[in-house]
Parts: structure tokens; C-alpha cells; sequence
């Protein structure tokens, strides 16, 4: 088997280049891992970059008679995207689309994000159907593949029904467009066998009334149990027929390279309830009656989902009081007029005016209230993942009955828990459709646990299908996790006839095989994903994904996710005291791929649903590997000034030498030397900024009744001025304080500045110890600056400011330059927008802090076009690793250039991510601090606009 796969990958070389083409333990276990509970090693993980590159992929396949599986985003629940034979993954060639004219149409990619297609159509108030939960990590491949659809599309606004038209790539690696007409001509041409035998199955099946019936009956819920049987009834081309199956086949058909969705309005103008009955019985009743009135989503909630969020922050009293058998509805309406909505809101509450109801029903129109409703609702499976004992995994399963039936379905269920004992399970869906998840926790150690879960599963399935004639699967994809029972849901002769799609379209089974389909009766037992307890920084991930999309790392090495599949399985290796060797190699190779190309930015803890920062798990091993280091941290956090006149002296030499001999010699001997040294010598581009000059901290005070601020430049900012060639040569320092004075502010430096630091530098290494000594260090030094926090204090690095406010006293009133900038300074100049086009990078900081709209606020008042380009988060500068690992700074930023072409300068709020910024840009980016000073001017009077006492009174601002 092994050297059939040698074999494989030595003729994939031939036109793959060597670095799409991956075999090592550690990435093929990284890569091949998705957020189902499932476990499959691949053989190998290819990444092409075209459609020419899969179908040539799907030839050899043929040929070499190996399996091939599709993976888009991996967020898939029900095992659709593992294998233990060749993983295809999308990667950067597959981010393209395109809109049309008047916003009708939009052509994905398979690899844009669903969130990402949206953000497009959002200037024309459009959206694509599908509305999955995962839709801001999910990709479009995986969501068609799935016939994913969500909180508001229904059954109505689903891939299915909004598909155009798609680009294929089929099992013989045939290419087709079915929106060309030369393409599909050319095609009925060469596979008129198939297109003839799909013909005669869509009219054999429209002409068996029981089973044309069957299938008629099975779509009037959310369904995607399955092939969809339902093309075979609705088209009669046959060329429909196949791109309509393609739709939910879970990539055993096919591979879908672009598809073509019909979009669908985005009501502007949106109302939210969030409404409590006392009983299950009455909100089902409720279900019933909106389900005829203006609503755009209904999603219930019973009493064990209310009780797993009751005593989080924000959440009313009274929900600890509900009684046992509660239930609520979020409801939600949307109208492209107020007023209209206003009349959609009267006519729902009347509507439902004659149920008891817990709270009187209460709608509103603000979003950040109805968005504290809507973070509840989604909260709810995160809830059970965070409150589930280490080594389980949660589950969540998705069904659809009968809406008239819905109370007694709910009920069922919790019997069903009831006996077999899974206390935590929650109830909680998309009620208008009948569409209902239920999540619970599940271990997988011991034969008695796996039972129990066989046991539910069973009991599950005859519930719903038995009784209801329901559906196993409304959303979520069969899987390997419903493969064994969808003959039960359809039926033999159903079951019969997707066997024959299955065999028409892949006739060798290389394509995704034992998935959808599967003769296995315990497939869904197997493969189990083991998940042992690694560390309490981590053992809370659910392996969602959904931090993916926000690591600056993803491209280059592993995301946060695949960081905490590959630690935990060095725990289990160490735990077990197997494969010593194999443990070896994955602890050796994880150095680079885990910890030296790990930002440690914490954006994946902003997506993660339960808050797990990946970046403290690699904090955390940093620290174990410099244990001989404690020391000499803290001799250099004792001695910091010496350091940093030590830094600036490198940054003049290196100044010195390259005005002398000029960038493109300056480059040629710093790789050179970087080369030969092993990466020892830092990286050194002509974006290096030169030495700060000494900032003059005793300046005499002009105005003794001038409100007082106390400016802490950070370590970066004293130490690194503007580079060579930039227009400003003012260092940040000197900006700020002139900007300071020129609102009317006397400017206040602590004492010692040469000396401070928020620990930063430290902390990333693990250094903690001395981390915290800086940091306290620095808090004493404000304290006595500002009075005791009398003052505020303006840091003006983000990074070091989000350190400083966790690591603080709680008196210091400490501001990051964006919250300073729009807090106080706004109101106290004179801005005349500048006539120009401005990029502009939000840091992972700032991001963090919650400040990202306000300084976009920021920007958008001082020019007239702000471009912040989609595909940047983090920059991966992280502190010096732009400098030892700047491979990371390069990936991060490999979009950015064309991102920011039309652009005359950019713009940040950290000094080192404005150096990679720079530099992968080709254009200078700075501190926003100087683009304010460029446009503005003071006001006659500061103190008829903002008084003195707006800056010294004791509050917290907004974050």
C-alpha cells in the first residue's frame, strides 16, 4: 500500500511543484483533521492551485485506482471531509469571484468564504442564500457540497435553489461549465452515455408514482439525507439533473470549481424578540402561528440551552426562574422600509398575543441589542463544548420534523436522553423549518461509552423516521456519521437509486468513497477521534476551524487548530509510551511548524467559541524550552535601558551602512549572511527604520492650565525612527507630542522612560517572570506620573497597550492612540479630510481591544477613501519575527501588494507591523498619529469643546 502511494506521488511531480505536494507525519495529520469526531491519517495532502491541476489529480487517480477526498474549510460535522488516501485542500488559487452587474448573480470560487461572498454583495444589499452558522469560516466547496443553509434561508434560499449554474471537474477528470453553451454542447457530445442513462433515471422515477411521492413527501423539510433525489424530479435536462446532484453529494460525485449562486436581498431594516413561554407545548404553538406571518427567522432554545447561559454576563435574572419545561424564541423580522417593519413587528405580536408568554414580547431595532440576543442563541453549542470534561468530545446532531409536530418531538427527544443518560443534551434550531440540533458530550474510551452512543443513535433514528418521517440529517451533510441510515430514512427502493447516481458518476468509487453512502452498518463507530487531555489552555478546543481565517500563520504552517491537534497528540504519545519514535519526530518538527511560526497574536481566541487564545499554549512551551534563559531575562529586564541603547546603536550601524552602500548591496550581503549563519543574523529589508533620536522628556510647561496627559512611548517607538527615504522624518515620539500640544495638552513623561516597558518582548518568549517585573515596573512609574490616575495616559503601540491594561493598576486610566485619538482629540482640532486614497491595517491588538471601528472612524475623517485590504489579520511581524522568522511576516502579507495598489501611504498603530508593512506593501506605512497631524489644525478654543475636567474624571472608556 505504501509504495502504491510512492508511486502516486512521483507522478503527481511531474506536474505538481514540490511544495502542493505533502507526506510528512506531522501536516498530513494536521491537515487531514476537520471539526467532526471522526479521525482518518491521509496518505498524502495535495494542494492545487487550478482546476487543470484536480482533473489531472482525478485522471492519475483513475489510473492508479486511489481515492481521492475534497476538503475546503473542514468545519463539516459529520465526517464527510477525512480520508486515510489523498486529501485534496483548497488553498489561495481558489479565493476568486466575481459579481455581475446589477448584483444578481455572484461566481465563487470554492475556496472564498462564505462571509467573504457576502461582504461583496453587501454595497447592493444582497447576500447569498445559504446562511450556515459556520458561514464566516465555511467555504463555498463545503457549503454546496453539503447543501449547507442555516438560521434564515430555509429550504427556500438554499444552494439548491439558488444554484445558476457551476464549473465541474467529474470522476474522469472531464471539465465542464454548465453555464457555456459551446461547454455543454461539447459535452453532451462526448458523455452522452451518461447524460442519456441520468435522463432515463429522471423519467423511470417521475414515472413510479410511489417513489416520485416519496421523494415529493421527503422535501417538505430541510433534507439533506443523501443524493438529491429531488433533481431527478424537478429537471428534465439532464445537465440540470447533474449539477442539481451535485448539490449536497458531499464531493462523491464530482468536484465543484466554481459555482454560480442567484443571490437573494439583505434587508437592511431588522427587528429581534426574544420571547419565553412556560412550556415547550406553547412555544411550538407559537412555531406554528409565525410561521404564517412576516417572520424571517424562528430559533427555539429549551430550558437545558437557557440553563447552560443563564449566568453569563448580560443575562436577565428571571431566566434562572423559568420552570423546567420552558422553552424560548429569538424572532426575528426584516423589511427593506421602517415602516414596513414596523407593520411586520405589529402584525407578529398580535399574532401570537393570545399565548402566555414569561416576559411581555419586547422587540427591537438596535443592533447591538438584537446582537445580544443572537450571540445567546449561537452560544449555545460553544456552552456545552466549554462545560464538557476533558477527553470528551461534543456532539451535535441535526434533524427536522414535522412543524405541527414539534412539541411531541421535543419531548421525545429529552426521553431519549433521559435514557441513556445524557443529562447535558440541549435542544435548540431553526423551529420555522422544524429543523432541531441537539447537542450533548461523548467520550469514546471504553466499548460500554461507544454502546451508549449506538444506542442513542438507534433510538434516535427510529424516533424520527418511524414516528415522524422525518429527517436525519436537515443541514449538517450524511456523512460517515448517518451513512448506515439512510436506507432507513428513504427506503430500499430510494436507497437503491442513489447507489446507481454513486455508480453512473464513479463507476471505480475513487471519489470520497464510504461516505453518503455506506454498507458498513458501523461505519459511524469507527475512526473515533481521540482527544486526551494535552493542556488547560487548550483542552477546551472542539476542532471547529473557526479560528482558522484569522491566523497570520495558516499558509505558511499550521493554524491554531491544527496546533492543538498535533500538541495533543504528542500528550497521547507521551501519556501511552508508544512510538517513541514517531514522538520524537513530531516533537522535533513542531519547534518550527508550531512554536517559530505561532504569532501569538490571540485573533484565533476572538473566533474561537470558547475563547481558547492558541497563542498561550505556545507561550506557555516557549517557556519550558527557555527555562535555562530565567536568568538572563531578568538580568536584561533589570538592565533595559543598557538594552535598548544597545538596539538603537544597531539600528544606527545598520543606518550608516546602508546610506553608504545603498539598499540592493545592503540586501545581497544580509541574506548572504543570514544564509550561511542559519538564520542567526535577522532579516534586514530597506524598510528598517533608522535610530530614534533621544526624546527631550523636560520640556518647559507653556500653559499651567492645560489639561495633562502622560505619554508613554513605547520601547519600539524610543528606539526606532522613521526609515530611510520616508517623506516624515519625525520619529513617532516627536509627532505625537507635537500633535499632543497642538490640542492644547501639556505633555507629561513619566520618569525613567528609558528604562520602561509593558514585558512584552519578554512575555512572547515566555519569559513571564520578567514580563511582570516590567510591567510592574512600568505601573509604578505611571502611577506617580498621573497623580494616582488623576491624568490619563496615552500609550502609543497597540500591542504594548493591550499588555499595559491587563498587567495595570486599575486606577491608571490607560488609553491605546486610537480610544485617545477619538476620545479626546477629535473634539479639539480642526480636520480637513485630505483628498487621497489611505491603506489602512487594523493590528491583531487593536482587533483584540475592540477599537477596530473606532479607528476606522478615525481614518475615514481624515481622507476621503480608506482601502483595508480583506484577506489581512495579523501581519506576523509579531514583535521581532519579522526580523528571525520573516518567512511568517511574507505569508501573512502575500496578498497585500495588489491589495493596496492604488494607495498612497498606510497607515497602523504599531511601529514593527508597519516595517513588514512596508516592506511587502512597496508603499510607507506609519502611525496614524501622523496622518492627523498632516490634516489637521488646532481649535481656537478647546476649552468651549472639550473641558478640562472631560479628562480627568475618573471612567473607563470604551473598549
Amino acid at each position: 500500500m505504501k509504495q502504491q502511494y510512492q508511486q502516486f506521488e512521483q507522478l503527481l511531480q511531474a506536474f505538481l511543484p514540490a511544495e502542493q505536494i505533502i507526506s510528512d507525519p506531522l501536516r498530513t495529520l494536521a491537515y487531514g483533521t476537520d471539526a467532526s469526531f471522526y479521525r482518518l491519517i491521509p496518505q498524502l495532502v495535495l494542494r492545487p492551485e487550478t482546476e487543470q491541476d484536480v482533473a489531472q489529480i482525478v485522471k492519475l487517480a483513475q489510473q492508479q485506482n486511489i481515492p481521492v477526498t475534497f476538503r475546503a474549510a473542514g468545519t463539516s460535522l459529520s465526517g464527510q471531509a477525512i480520508t486515510d488516501s489523498v486529501l485534496i485542500q483548497l488553498r489561495d488559487g481558489w479565493r476568486s469571484y466575481s459579481v455581475n452587474e446589477d448584483a444578481s448573480q455572484i461566481s465563487l470560487q470554492p475556496g472564498v468564504i462564505g462571509g467573504q461572498a457576502n461582504k461583496a454583495l453587501a454595497p447592493f444589499n444582497k447576500k447569498i442564500g445559504p446562511d450556515p452558522a459556520s458561514i464566516n469560516t465555511a467555504m463555498i466547496g463545503g457549503i454546496a457540497a453539503n447543501n449547507a443553509s442555516g438560521m434564515c434561508c430555509g429550504t427556500a434560499q438554499n444552494s439548491y435553489r439558488t444554484l445558476h449554474s457551476m464549473k465541474l471537474v467529474l470522476a474522469d477528470g472531464t471539465l465542464l461549465d454548465t453555464g457555456d453553451t459551446q461547454s455543454a454542447a461539447k459535452f453532451r457530445n462526448s458523455h452522452k452515455g451518461l447524460l442519456t442513462a441520468l435522463e432515463s433515471l429522471a423519467l423511470q422515477t417521475r414515472s413510479n408514482e410511489n417513489l416520485r411521492q416519496r421523494i415529493e413527501h421527503k422535501y417538505r423539510l430541510k433534507n439533506t439525507t443523501g443524493y438529491a433525489l429531488n433533481s431527478l424530479v424537478d429537471y428534465e435536462d439532464p445537465i440540470e439533473i447533474m449539477k442539481h446532484l451535485m448539490i449536497g453529494s458531499e464531493g462523491t460525485l464530482g468536484f465543484i470549481s466554481e459555482i454560480t449562486y442567484n443571490t437573494v436581498d439583505e434587508h437592511p431594516n431588522k427587528a429581534s424578540a426574544l420571547i419565553f413561554f412556560p412550556t415547550v407545548r406553547t412555544t411550538c404553538e407559537a412555531v406554528a402561528i409565525l410561521k404564517q406571518t412576516p417572520v424571517s427567522a424562528v430559533e427555539m432554545m429549551d430550558r437545558a440551552g437557557l440553563r447552560s447561559i443563564e449566568n453569563k454576563a448580560g443575562m436577565p435574572d428571571f431566566i434562572k426562574q423559568l420552570p423546567d419545561d420552558a422553552a424560548a424564541l429569538l424572532v426575528e423580522t426584516r423589511s427593506g422600509c421602517p415602516d414596513h417593519l414596523a407593520q411586520q413587528v405589529d402584525a407578529i405580536k398580535a399574532s401570537i398575543a393570545a399565548l402566555e408568554t414569561v416576559q411581555p414580547v419586547e422587540f427591537t431595532t438596535d443592533p447591538a441589542e438584537y446582537s445580544k440576543y443572537w450571540a445567546i442563541r449561537k452560544g449555545l453549542f460553544p456552552a456545552v463544548g466549554a462545560m464538557r470534561e476533558t477527553g470528551t468530545t461534543v456532539i451535535i446532531e441535526d434533524v427536522a420534523f414535522p412543524v405541527p409536530q414539534l412539541a411531541e418531538a421535543v419531548h421525545d427527544l429529552h426521553q431519549i436522553f433521559e435514557k441513556w443518560h445524557y443529562d447535558e443534551a440541549l435542544i435548540f434550531g431553526h423551529a420555522l423549518e422544524g429543523n432541531l440540533h441537539f447537542v450533548f458530550t461523548q467520550s469514546f474510551d471504553s466499548q460500554a461509552e461507544t454502546d451508549r452512543y449506538e444506542g442513542l443513535m438507534d433510538d434516535v433514528a427510529n424516533m424520527v423516521v418511524d414516528k415522524y418521517d422525518g429527517s436525519l440529517k436537515a443541514e449538517h451533510g450524511t456523512g460517515r456519521n448517518m451513512a448506515p441510515y439512510v436506507e432507513k430514512e428513504w427506503g430500499s427502493e430510494a436507497y437503491a437509486l442513489m447507489w446507481e447516481i454513486k455508480e453512473l458518476f464513479d463507476p471505480n468509487n475513487i471519489l470520497n468513497p464510504g461516505v453518503l453512502l455506506n454498507r458498513n452498518a458501523h461505519v459511524h463507530l469507527e475512526n473515533l477521534k481521540p482527544l486526551p487531555a494535552a493542556d488547560p489552555l487548550v483542552d477546551k478546543c472542539i476542532e471547529c476551524g473557526f479560528c482558522e481565517p484569522t491566523c497570520p500563520s495558516r499558509d505558511l504552517t499550521l493554524t491554531p487548530r491544527q496546533r492543538i491537534v498535533i500538541w495533543r497528540e504528542i500528550a497521547r504519545l507521551e501519556a501511552s509510551g508508544e512510538d517513541s519514535q514517531r514522538l520524537a519526530e513530531l516533537r522535533k518538527e513542531y519547534l518550527y511548524q508550531g512554536i517559530d511560526t505561532c504569532a501569538a497574536c490571540g485573533l484565533c481566541s476572538t473566533t474561537c467559541p470558547v475563547g481558547i487564545n492558541t497563542g498561550d499554549l505556545t507561550r506557555s512551551v516557549r517557556s519550558r524550552n527557555n527555562e535555562n534563559h530565567t536568568k538572563l531575562a531578568q538580568w536584561l529586564a533589570e538592565h533595559y535601558g543598557g538594552v535598548m541603547k544597545v538596539s538603537k546603536a544597531a539600528f544606527m550601524g545598520a543606518d550608516l551602512t546602508h546610506a553608504v552602500i545603498g539598499s540592493k548591496a545592503m540586501s545581497a550581503i544580509c541574506d548572504t549572511t543570514r544564509k550561511i549563519s542559519g538564520g542567526r543574523v535577522q532579516k534586514w529589508t530597506p524598510s528598517m527604520p533608522k535610530a530614534a533620536p533621544k526624546i527631550n522628556t523636560q520640556r518647559p510647561v507653556t500653559n499651567p492650565d492645560a489639561p495633562k496627559v502622560v505619554y508613554l512611548p513605547s520601547c519600539a517607538s524610543r528606539a526606532m525612527g522613521p526609515a530611510r527615504g520616508d517623506e516624515d522624518q519625525t520619529s513617532l515620539a516627536d509627532k505625537t507630542e507635537q500633535l499632543l500640544r497642538k490640542a492644547g495638552f501639556e505633555v507629561i513623561y513619566p520618569d525613567n522612560l528609558d528604562q520602561l516597558c509593558c514585558g512584552m518582548p519578554f512575555q512572547s518568549k515566555g519569559m513571564f517572570d520578567a514580563a511582570d517585573f516590567k510591567a510592574s515596573e512600568t505601573d509604578t512609574m505611571l502611577l506617580a506620573a498621573t497623580q494616582n490616575g488623576e491624568y490619563p495616559v496615552l500609550s502609543d503601540t497597540s500591542p504594548c497597550s493591550l499588555r499595559l491594561k491587563d498587567n495595570t493598576d486599575q486606577r491608571l486610566r490607560l488609553l491605546d492612540t486610537v480610544e485617545f485619538i477619538h476620545e479626546y482629540l477629535l473634539d479639539r482640532l480642526v480636520i480637513t479630510p485630505a483628498k487621497e486614497t489611505v491603506a489602512l491595517h487594523i493590528t491583531c491588538s487593536t482587533t483584540r481591544m475592540g477599537v477596530a471601528d473606532k479607528l476606522k472612524q478615525i481614518v475615514e475623517a481624515c481622507v476621503t477613501d480608506v482601502v483595508i485590504p480583506e484577506d489581512i489579520t495579523c501581519c506576523g511581524f509579531a514583535g521581532d519575527k519579522g526580523f528571525s522568522t520573516p518567512e511568517l511576516n511574507e505569508s501573512a502579507l502575500r496578498t497585500l501588494k495588489p491589495a493596496v495598489a492604488g494607495c498612497k501611504t498606510g497607515y497602523s498603530t504599531s511601529r514593527t507591523c508597519e516595517i513588514g508593512l512596508s516592506h511587502h506593501s512597496g508603499i510607507d506605512y506609519k502611525s496614524i498619529i501622523y496622518l492627523l497631524d498632516r490634516v489637521s489644525q488646532p481649535k481656537l478654543s478647546n476649552q468651549d469643546t472639550t473641558p478640562e475636567n472631560k479628562l480627568i474624571q475618573a471612567h473607563t472608556p470604551d473598549q
